[in-house]
C-alpha cells in the first residue's frame, strides 16, 4: 500500500534526497538557498492522532498561523470513537478561532488550514472524478 507522502512524490515526479519524509512528520523540499523552518513563510506537517492529548501540538501549530496540517486520524479511530470525535470537536473549534478551515479528505486524514487558505468540499463532477490526479474526495466531519 502506498503511503500518502509517496502518492504525493510520486505526482510531484521528485524521487530521492530532494524529497523526504523527516521523523517531525513534515515534507523537506530541496532548497538550494538553504532556508531553514524559521524563515519558511508556510510549513505543510504531517500529525498522527494517536490519542485526545497528542492534539495539543497540532493546535499550537495551527496557532501560529505558519503550518497546514494533513492529520491522520487512523490510530485514534480504531482506538476509541468518542475520543475522536471529541478531538475533531475542538479542532473545528481552533479552526473558528483562527478563521482558518479544517475538511477531512478519504476515510483517514484530515486537512487543518490557517486563515489565509480554504479547503476545497466540492465534490468533483461525475466525468471529472476518473480523471482528478489526487483521487481524493473532501468529507465533511459531522458534531
Amino acid at each position: 500500500m502506498m503511503g500518502f507522502f509517496d502518492k504525493l512524490k510520486e505526482k510531484l515526479g521528485t524521487q530521492g534526497s530532494d524529497f523526504e519524509e523527516t521523523e517531525q512528520g513534515y515534507v523537506e523540499l530541496g532548497n538550494e538557498a538553504g532556508g531553514t523552518e524559521s524563515k519558511a513563510k508556510l510549513m505543510v506537517k504531517k500529525f498522527t492522532l494517536e490519542d485526545f492529548d497528542s492534539i495539543k501540538q497540532i493546535l499550537d501549530s495551527l496557532r501560529e498561523g505558519r503550518t497546514i496540517a494533513l492529520i491522520d486520524i487512523k490510530p485514534l479511530k480504531d482506538k476509541d470513537l468518542v475520543e475522536l470525535k471529541r478531538a475533531i470537536n475542538k479542532l473545528k473549534k481552533t479552526c473558528d478561532a483562527i478563521e482558518g478551515d479544517i475538511g477531512g479528505f478519504g476515510e483517514n486524514w484530515i486537512a487543518a488550514v490557517p486563515s489565509f487558505a480554504r479547503i476545497d468540499k466540492s465534490k468533483p463532477a461525475k466525468d471529472e472524478g476518473k480523471k482528478a490526479a489526487a483521487g481524493m474526495e473532501v468529507a465533511e466531519y459531522e458534531e
